[in-house]
């Protein structure tokens, strides 16, 4: 068995930082016998989601009612408004509802019950509230009805607290997705963008799932892996993508077997878990996905660039260009995992595909970068890689509140925001360059920061028992 990767002898950065606390550990020093290295990453994760939360104190200290705050502060978040927004402030219970009082929940449905229960929660803690008196209120003047707006505050408290345990299991997935390099799950556990965005949707959800499919694909479980990718699936769409990356691997190695399994089990827990909202409201499990297909060029896109340059581009042409971008970026990845030198890691081809799909995609909202980083750090487990990836990222953060607050808004009226326009230009030049460094990885192994044992072309995927 390998030993274990000592990341201040197996990353540059790393090892310059070491400098700082006297060098890179000693070939002779014994590991500490309480602080290993999972529970260090769990202690990062902890302290991560803890800044993340001091980060959006401006908002939670004027309970989200400051319009300008939110993105002046830059600590805006879905969750208190979706509160009052899709009836949970008066327990309307999410698919219930036909639209005619408030729009539909449009998340899959594993959100839905997750936003639920937080909401019944809250109004527990909050001494109960008279959900009558509400719901006799026209829908638009609940949000003023007496602590709605303490409820709303407490609701994202609340939800926080219900999430931090979900990162807590998605760190420790992710610190025994690859043999012997649990400190790889540092990448994940300190990344600044998860403690920026991570409280900005309910996307962790989905985080964990993927960080669990990994997980159970290292050690040779492909039915777990798809039960995890269809619960996911359930939850945000893109862990269904995770499949294509496992066909890669699998053709390359005949072992389709594995492939087919774990997309049964994926299909049968989505099922599952979709199948109480499908046989009971039918027309509102639906509204996910026609509301995704109905919207038009959104935040982050490049299709937003290409609209606000003057080009009239409907939804519909939208959806096509997209999938059909999509479809070309999936084909691409599958030619260059068959004609890779050797079978590359799934985390690698899972990465390429999902990263592929948001630079085509027609919304790429802050929060997203979450969908990307637990395959970015098992990808490519190098600090100065995924940095510059996300200095990025953290740009385009900031810039999009500013954008969304029109304080970058230009004079003349009409005109592009340029300073928003540069920072989708630097997010996906960012996201580019960690796709060809890991592109680069797939073609040249040796350049591969996870040691592979043999370069062959019939390599298995170091990462799975066969």
């Amino acid at each position: 068995m390998r030993e274990p990767a000592r990341p201040s002898l197996d990353d540059p950065v790393v090892t310059a930082a070491s400098e700082v606390v006297g060098g890179p550990v000693g070939e002779h020093a014994a590991p500490h016998p309480w602080w290993t290295p999972v529970r260090v990453v769990l202690a990062v994760a902890t302290l991560a989601f803890a800044v993340g939360m001091v980060q959006k104190t401006p908002c939670v200290s004027t309970n989200w009612a400051d319009g300008e705050l939110r993105y002046t502060a830059m600590c805006y978040s879905d969750v208190p408004y979706l509160y009052t927004g899709r009836g949970l402030a008066e327990r309307s219970v999410p698919f219930s509802d036909t639209g005619d009082r408030y729009q539909v929940l449009e998340y899959p449905v594993v959100i839905g019950y997750f936003a639920y229960g937080a909401a019944v929660l809250t109004q527990t803690l909050s001494g109960g509230a008279d959900l009558e008196e509400r719901r006799a209120l026209p829908a638009d003047q609940v949000h003023a009805a007496p602590g709605v707006a303490d409820e709303a505050g407490l609701y994202f408290v609340v939800t926080a607290m219900l999430l931090a345990p979900v990162l807590l299991v998605a760190a420790w997935f992710m610190a025994g997705a690859q043999r012997g390099r649990p400190w790889d799950a540092m990448l994940f556990a300190a990344a600044p963008a998860l403690a920026l965005t991570g409280l900005i949707n309910w996307d962790v959800l989905s985080v964990a799932m993927v960080a669990g499919a990994m997980w159970a694909w290292a050690r040779g479980r492909p039915v777990l892996t798809g039960v995890l990718i269809g619960l996911g699936t359930a939850t945000k769409l893109y862990p269904l993508f995770l499949l294509g990356a496992i066909l890669v691997v699998t053709l390359r190695d005949r072992r389709l077997r594995a492939f087919w399994a774990a997309t049964a089990a994926a299909a049968a827990a989505w099922l599952l878990a979709n199948a109480p909202v499908m046989l009971l409201a039918f027309e509102q499990w639906k509204v996910f996905w026609s509301f995704n297909s109905d919207r038009g060029a959104d935040l982050g896109s490049l299709w937003l660039v290409w609209q606000q340059a003057g080009h009239v581009v409907s939804p519909e042409a939208i959806n096509l260009g997209s999938w059909v971008l999509f479809a070309l970026a999936c084909l691409g990845v599958l030619v260059l995992g068959l004609l890779a030198p050797g079978t590359p890691r799934m985390a690698q081809l899972a990465f390429l595909v999902v990263a592929a799909f948001l630079l085509v995609n027609k919304v790429y909202s802050p929060q997203y970068v979450l969908w990307l980083l637990p395959l970015a750090v098992l990808a490519r487990p190098r600090w100065r890689d995924l940095l510059i990836w996300q200095a990025g990222e953290l740009f385009y953060f900031a810039a999009v509140w500013l954008y969304l607050g029109n304080v970058t808004a230009p004079a003349a009226e009409g005109a592009p925001d340029g300073l928003y326009w540069l920072a989708i230009a630097v997010r996906v030049a960012a996201q580019l360059y960690l796709m060809a460094v890991v592109v680069r990885d797939v073609l040249r192994p040796w350049h591969d920061p996870v040691p592979r044992d043999d370069l062959s072309a019939h390599r298995k995927d170091p990462a799975a028992v066969s």
